[in-house]
């Protein structure tokens, strides 16, 4: 009966080392109003100047989007108040943004989908209030304020909140792997507006549309969309009629609620900054920041499935942080089995990352390479590598695997294929009983025999032991 309509605006924080338009340090966390200069605070008389690599940031960004890189650009003035944004308007881009047209395609119920980009356009950040420190007062903090970003705006191209939720995670990844931004949405350096509407089914007029600020998580974007798209729905089936106002999300309780009546751009005032000069940029420019991208998440991943034969699932795995595929890059020369390498960066290193953020740190290269080594080469079974060693090695990683491994009695025997053969067929035929209702159907009983080896006291390699008694029990 309805269909939803939904476009973004995505504010990305860019990392460079001082804000958009002042030498102040661009650093979260710091001392409140310690990295603030008579231009972030508008002080009379202060002119602001370019970031270069605000610029070169947005270029990047623009190569990866395949967007119309605008050459000459100019700088705007958008007015409107908030208690902390000292200067009473945002530097902008109106007339020139840096960037127009473009896509992104990002996968989403199990399909892929292409999104159109607008246009993306350079702008500075205001500082933040904080209202719950002290009572009923509000405290201004002026450190966020010139903070560099870039506006993303898309074309009204998503259906669902689910879709923009998958957008988000696939986005986030894209500037994380063009070093852009850390792109943490629970510390807003990435954050986004959306713009819902909802239309009767094939109708081709656009409903009215309501502006959600400032979601700043996957989670709350998905349901805050939900729900402002039923609300919309409920207004009109009660023969109600939706105003077009700038609305919040309380995450808390799961709904929208009115901020403001929505300004169109002539309540803005746009006009010429007259302190900033155009920009003008050179194809030359634009080659050489081309080739400073070495990967894009898209070509590390079909790297991963063509050069490296891993499955697409294991590849999209991988590849959706760079640090971890970067890592696979590292670590595969040294043990030359991809699958390997993979499922141990996937399943062991991928979830430690996100705690110590460097992944040479604690255990260096070395010691993972010396493990999965001794898995390759059947030294030790994967079993014994994953559950005893690598929490040792994480616990001190300046002993020598083959050591640890040593003083764990891990090795296992280097026995011939003859021998094991054997070894099995003497195994079932101890256990006649256990092999008649293991070929009726009673599977796991391969557990048992498995156990039963193992209790033994040899030290078979548990993947060659597995195969030979499947093999045995089959005939």
């Amino acid at each position: 009966m309805w269909d939803t309509v939904i476009g973004l605006e995505i504010h990305v924080q860019l990392n460079t080392l001082s804000k958009a338009f002042s030498g102040d340090e661009n650093k979260f966390l710091a001392e409140p109003n310690t990295n603030v200069s008579p231009i972030s605070i508008a002080l009379p008389g202060a002119l602001p100047k370019v970031n270069e690599q605000q610029v070169h940031s947005a270029i990047k960004l623009g190569l990866a989007l395949d967007s119309e890189i605008n050459r000459n650009n100019a700088f705007d003035r958008k007015n409107y108040f908030y208690p902390d944004s000292p200067k009473g308007y945002q530097i902008t881009q109106n007339a020139e943004p840096i960037l127009r047209k473009g896509q992104f395609t990002f996968r989403t119920n199990k399909k892929e989908k292409t999104i159109r980009i607008h246009q993306v356009h350079m702008e500075d950040d205001a500082g933040k209030s904080i209202h719950d420190l002290n009572g009923d007062l509000t405290r201004i903090d002026l450190n966020r304020a010139g903070t560099p970003l870039l506006e993303v705006v898309t074309e009204p191209d998503f259906c669902s909140g689910q879709e923009v939720s998958d957008f988000l995670v696939a986005f986030q990844n894209l500037v994380r792997y063009l070093e852009i931004s850390d792109a943490n949405m629970e510390e807003g350096s990435l954050r986004c507006d959306c713009n819902v509407s909802v239309k009767p089914t094939g109708q081709t007029t656009l409903g009215t549309r309501c502006e959600i600020k400032n979601i700043n998580s996957k989670k709350f974007a998905k349901t805050a969309i939900e729900y402002e798209r039923d609300r919309q729905i409920n207004l009109i089936e009660s023969g109600k009629t939706v105003d077009q106002e700038t609305r919040l999300f309380d995450s808390k309780q799961g709904v929208t609620f009115t901020m403001r009546k929505k300004e169109d751009a002539l309540d803005y005032r746009y006009y010429p900054d007259p302190d900033l000069q155009n920009i003008i940029i050179t194809e030359k420019q634009i080659e050489q920041l081309r080739q400073d991208i070495d990967w894009l998440p898209w070509t590390a991943e079909q790297t991963l499935i063509d050069k490296y034969q891993l499955q697409p699932a294991k590849a999209s795995a991988l590849s959706a942080q760079k640090e971890t595929f970067i890592y696979f890059l590292t670590l595969q020369p040294d043990v030359s089995n991809n699958k390997l390498v993979s499922d141990f960066i996937i399943n062991h290193i991928a979830p430690r990352f996100e705690t110590i953020k460097r992944l040479d740190e604690p255990v260096t290269k070395d010691r993972w390479v010396e493990l999965l080594s001794l898995i390759n080469e059947k030294k030790i079974s994967s079993s014994a590598g994953y559950q005893v060693l690598v929490p040792l090695i994480i616990e001190d990683p300046t002993i020598p695997v083959n050591e640890l491994a040593t003083t764990n009695n891990l090795f296992t025997e280097q026995v011939s294929a003859t021998d094991l053969s054997s070894f099995c067929t003497q195994l079932i035929s101890d256990n006649p009983g256990k092999v008649q209702a293991y070929k009726k159907g009673k599977k796991g009983l391969l557990g048992f025999f498995m156990g039963q080896a193992m209790r033994s006291g040899k030290k078979y390699p548990p993947t060659e032991l597995q195969a030979e008694l499947e093999k045995q029990l089959a005939e």
